[in-house]
């Protein structure tokens, strides 16, 4: 490929560098990718509030900080998020006129966002984009600490199951899947429960507690959602997720319902509860898919 023929993709890796070591910068240049080439697309702009939501609660955390402050940010959340921005900004720079193909999966779902904007293409490319940066960083994820590698699953299984409320509701919330869309709306303010992750995820990094002392801390805040609603059905949402994004390898990340992203499947009895409450066990049968 000449360097004219890959003009879009060498665009989006120029800016993603511009905002490589400024947090700000980067949500400045995410929120930028919804306005389009032109800087006017009024049917994209309602998905941004979805997508700031996820990447705030990142910045908030500190993981998307320079390598050199103090502390530093992560080097596996910020690929990550890198990631996200390119893919997006690729898929920009390709409607602009930019010469180039679409480099990844990730980026032709992000063409078909821009084309067709609903939830669910949003989810789609969303989605495609962080699951095509767990696969391609998971060396890096073996550098964080055994509860950042714990929470690294918690948020992809957080992100996956948004995108089931709208693309498979039934198997979202069984007999209340007509509640999905609404709850699961990019373009709403529920969304947001789901994808800036703060009621689930410590908001410091890095964590200094044992992966058990979180867990318990998490469940007596609420983590009601996870365990009665989302770990019962967690393999068919990465079964469903793997077809749906076109990333047959997401299953490389599951085993027999229990994640393994960086994380053993020795140590499964973190994905359970032995003393949910009584209004998690009533959640977990209302919601059981018929």
């Amino acid at each position: 490929m000449s360097e004219h023929e890959g003009a879009a993709l060498a665009s989006a890796e120029a800016q993603v560098a511009a905002a490589r070591d400024d947090p700000a910068a980067r949500l400045a240049l995410l929120a930028r990718t919804y306005h389009g080439p032109t800087g006017r697309a009024p049917r994209h702009l309602p998905f941004r509030r979805a997508a700031l939501s996820f990447m705030r609660w990142q910045a908030h955390r500190g993981v998307l900080g320079p390598l050199d402050a103090s502390p530093p940010g992560s080097v596996w959340w910020r690929a990550i998020n890198e990631r996200l921005l390119r893919d997006g900004c690729e898929a920009v720079a390709l409607v602009g006129g930019l010469a180039g193909e679409p480099s990844s999966q990730p980026v032709r779902l992000w063409l078909e966002f821009i084309a067709r904007p609903t939830g669910r293409n949003w989810y789609r490319a969303h989605n495609a984009s962080i699951v095509g940066a767990y696969l391609e960083h998971r060396g890096l994820a073996d550098a964080e600490s055994p509860p950042e590698r714990f929470f690294m699953n918690v948020a992809l299984v957080r992100v996956l199951y948004a995108h089931a409320l709208v693309g498979a509701p039934s198997l979202a919330l069984g007999p209340f899947a007509p509640l999905g869309r609404v709850l699961g709306d990019p373009r709403v303010g529920m969304a947001g429960v789901f994808l800036s992750l703060r009621r689930v995820l410590p908001n410091r990094y890095p964590l200094a507690l044992e992966v058990d002392r979180y867990v318990a801390d998490e469940q007596r805040l609420g983590r009601l959602l996870d365990y009665a609603v989302i770990v019962p059905r967690l393999q068919r949402l990465y079964e469903w997720s793997a077809v749906e994004l076109g990333a047959p390898r997401l299953l490389e990340l599951v085993r027999d319902g229990n994640p393994v992203y960086a994380w053993p499947f020795e140590e499964r009895h973190v994905w359970s509860s032995l003393h949910m409450p009584r209004v998690a066990r009533v959640l977990e049968r209302a919601t059981r898919a018929r």
